[in-house]
């Protein structure tokens, strides 16, 4: 397994990381993810460690809290080899305090995902959304006294816009307060928005990318293409309207090119597709999730070998979208390729 710095950090994560959204199974959502109990779940991060996956990825909002449970009791005994990436800020209950960031929520948030884990530190807290009906001092200034009290060693951000993340990052560094580190976002071959703010902000700001859903909620499996429809026993006919949009006219052209480059290197759809995204500039890490031990194999054998340039190429050519056109200011800068040229690894 490689490991990466993620973003300007002394953290070293590795390329790719275990999702447990599966762990649990309660609720409308997260029983069709899948419902992966202790047991189960020990079976799998044993495979993980063998590998050298140690990095393993929660929210308190997954299964109502029911997917750190059943990660803690997983961990148990091996607190020392893993590494803890969580999430909070969503609506855990019908209370006005019971969502968003402040500082109460972010305190009481901390202290029940450390009991539920099992654990005294978190690795890596993560704001789920942005808050706007709090100050973003108030939500910076309690981070930094969690961090000084030991309860967490890094913070980052999810489903941030750009702006959210400058406007954190400077009061961050105003009032020397404890910076982001890590940005956890959607990227895929069918979704791509990433690029146009957050990868450039990313690169500039020193943020590490962890990848969810890189496999565009679950429409490259290699179980969907131009000929095969999504079979009946798929999980997005009960899940689809809670995940990111597509265009399903070029997902079967990416499917095609997946298809075609699987044939050329002997390796699975969805292998082909988390590689590509290890070749991105700032991602540190992909998060890949399991429901079971063989599609935690087959997502794992998506590291130790690359694609070539011309592969990475078609992939790129394939799956390109052009700004979202005509909001401005994308149009104007396009049209200025020179200023804004394309990111490379």
């Amino acid at each position: 397994m490689e490991y990466r710095q993620l973003g300007r950090s002394g953290l070293r994560v590795p390329a790719l990381s275990l999702g447990t959204g599966t762990f649990g199974g309660q609720g409308p959502l997260f029983s069709n993810w899948g419902t992966t109990d202790a047991n189960e779940a020990t079976t799998l991060i044993d495979i993980c460690l063998e590998h050298g996956l140690n990095l393993f990825d929660s929210a308190d909002v997954y299964s109502d809290g029911a997917s750190e449970t059943v990660l803690g009791h997983a961990i148990k005994g091996r607190r020392d080899q893993v590494m803890i990436s969580t999430k909070l800020g969503l609506p855990m209950g019908q209370g006005a305090n019971d969502y968003g960031t402040a500082r109460g929520r972010l305190i009481t948030g901390t202290e029940q995902a450390l009991s539920r884990l099992g654990t005294d530190y978190i690795d890596l807290l993560q704001l789920h959304a942005f808050d706007a009906s709090t100050p973003i001092e108030e939500v910076l200034v309690t981070l930094d006294d969690l961090i000084r009290a030991g309860k967490i060693r890094y913070i980052g951000v999810s489903n941030f816009a750009g702006w959210q993340i400058m406007k954190s990052l400077s009061i961050s560094e105003r009032q020397g307060l404890s910076r982001y580190v890590a940005n956890q976002v959607y990227y895929s071959l069918v979704g791509r928005d990433y690029e146009w703010d957050l990868m450039p902000l990313g690169k500039d700001q020193g943020l590490g990318t962890l990848v969810w859903s890189p496999l565009g909620w679950g429409r490259l499996t290699g179980k969907i293409s131009r000929d095969t429809p999504i079979p009946p026993q798929s999980r997005l006919h009960e899940t689809s309207q809670f995940g990111p949009p597509v265009d399903e006219a070029k997902l079967y052209d990416i499917v095609d090119v997946l298809a075609e480059i699987g044939g050329e290197t002997g390796k699975t759809v969805p292998q082909v597709a988390i590689n590509w995204l290890l070749h991105r500039p700032t991602v540190s890490s992909v998060i890949i999730g399991a429901r079971n031990q063989q599609q935690l194999i087959d997502n794992l054998g998506a590291v130790g070998w690359s694609l070539s340039d011309d592969q990475i190429v078609r992939l790129d050519r394939v799956s390109e979208r052009t700004p979202p056109y005509p909001h401005y200011p994308y149009y104007i800068q396009d049209g200025f390729a020179q200023l804004n040229p394309p990111m490379t690894g």
